[in-house]
Formats: structure tokens, sequence, C-alpha cells
């Protein structure tokens, strides 16, 4: 075999094994796009008339934003700011700042269709975010890891409301 036609095979390959090595990279890549079914407004009323709203504005640019208020009849018991970001680098954080606390940030780590999974292991609690849509249209938010020692997890089931 002639040393320019080696030449040129061996950079086929190369060029071949660059193009596998850069679409393997994406294919467990995410964009903000595909959190889109979290939009909306969604709600719970729990016993006690506790009732928790939660509202996703559309994912626009590198973020999406959304907020939380849980109120007790006319006294707001907790309210949250969340948002959904993505870095330069392409990952994606959940970033919580509950009130009176600080800002927590959750990487995601699994997103498929109907389900999303943050986590930060080094957060005292939680140490993960979950968000599953389920097929009857409703949302659960769950939050789950590790307290003092033991395996602890809270659901919130919501159901999507009109946005007034």
């Amino acid at each position: 075999m002639s040393q320019p036609l080696k030449q040129f095979r061996r950079a086929a390959f190369l060029v071949g094994a660059a193009f596998c090595l850069v679409a393997w990279s994406r294919a467990d890549a995410h964009t903000i796009g595909e959190l889109d079914w979290l939009r909306g407004c969604w709600t719970s009323t729990t016993p006690g008339e506790r009732q928790t709203t939660e509202h996703w504005m559309k994912p626009v640019g590198d973020t999406i934003l959304g907020i939380s208020q849980t109120v007790s009849g006319d006294k707001t018991l907790e309210s949250e700011f969340m948002r959904i970001s993505q870095e330069a680098n392409g990952e994606i954080y959940f970033i919580a700042k509950p009130s009176g606390q600080s800002e927590a940030r959750f990487k995601l780590i699994k997103s498929s269709e109907h389900e999303v999974v943050f986590e930060n292991p080094t957060h005292d609690f939680p140490q993960r975010v979950i968000y599953r849509l389920g097929e009857d249209g409703s949302l659960l938010g769950r939050i789950e890891g590790n307290e003092n020692g033991k395996t602890k997890a809270a659901d919130f089931p919501l159901r999507r409301i009109s946005c007034d």
C-alpha cells in the first residue's frame, strides 16, 4: 500500500473517530427546552387547608424561572424562588432559594421525557430534587436524601390549574 493511501486511511479513521466521540459526548447532553413540560401553574391542598402553588415559566434562553408559595388561610407560611439554568459548559442546575434559607444548587443527573432528577450530595437536606409528570397530567415533586443519618423523603403531589 502506498504511503499517501496509508496517510489518507489514517486521516479518515481519525476524522471518523473524532466524529463518533463528539456524537457520543452529545448523546447525554440536555437542554433547558426539554423541561418545557414543567411550565404552568400547579397546586395541592393538604389537610388543615395548607395550599401550595408552584408557577413555572416558559423556558427562555438558558433559564426557567419558578416560584412557590404555601399559604394557610390568609397567611403565607413559606415561599421559594427557583430557577433551572443551563451554564456555558452545558450543565443544568436547579437553584432554590427557600424563605429564610440560603440558596442551594442541585446538578441535573437524570432527565427523560417526563422526569428530571437534580442532586447535590453535599447539601444538608434534601440531596435530591425530583419532578415527575404523571400519565394523568399531574406533577409529583419529591425531595429525598439523608438527614442525621436517616433516609428521608417527602412527596408533593400537584395538579395543573389555570394561571390567573
